[in-house]
């Protein structure tokens, strides 16, 4: 509401450098810059817009013991559900509203479980260890349909 007198009124940019325990940037590419990931006072960054957070600045978050849980992990539900209606559709079988949401939570769990166990293991981050485990799934798929030798 533009006008709750009790709210502090303050612009886009100001938001990112409020003192928050989870940060969700979740509109604008590279919002989260060198210039500015300096500025970052949130405890944990979830990616709701896709590469908000540039490479440069993912160095100084991590360097800030900022966790930035990335976009191709935050976002993936929507992705899911699509494969889901995908395979419904494929098999002429619907599934109820529960039946999707149970389906989702067990995926979106396991993948973050794989996520958090393979950067622990490895010490690196929640991003590096998602992209590992995405380029090591495309690479076997590829392997298994004999794209590649």
């Amino acid at each position: 509401m533009v006008n709750y007198k009790e709210a502090e009124k303050i612009s886009g940019e100001e938001i990112l450098y409020k003192e928050a325990d989870v940060l969700i940037p979740a509109a604008l590419e590279s919002a989260i810059t060198y210039a500015n990931a300096d500025r970052i006072r949130a405890k944990i960054i979830c990616e709701a817009a896709n590469g908000p957070v540039t490479n440069e600045a993912d160095k100084i978050l991590q360097q800030k013991g900022i966790t930035v849980i990335p976009d191709i992990l935050a976002s993936a539900g929507g992705v899911v559900v699509s494969y889901f209606e995908w395979l419904q559709n494929m098999q002429s079988y619907y599934w109820t509203e529960q039946q999707v949401n149970e389906k989702l939570e067990l995926m979106m769990k396991k993948a973050f479980d794989n996520v958090i166990t393979l950067a622990e293991e490895k010490n690196i981050t929640l991003r590096e260890s998602a992209l590992m485990i995405a380029i090591k799934r495309v690479a076997e798929a590829s392997r298994i349909k004999g794209l590649y030798p």
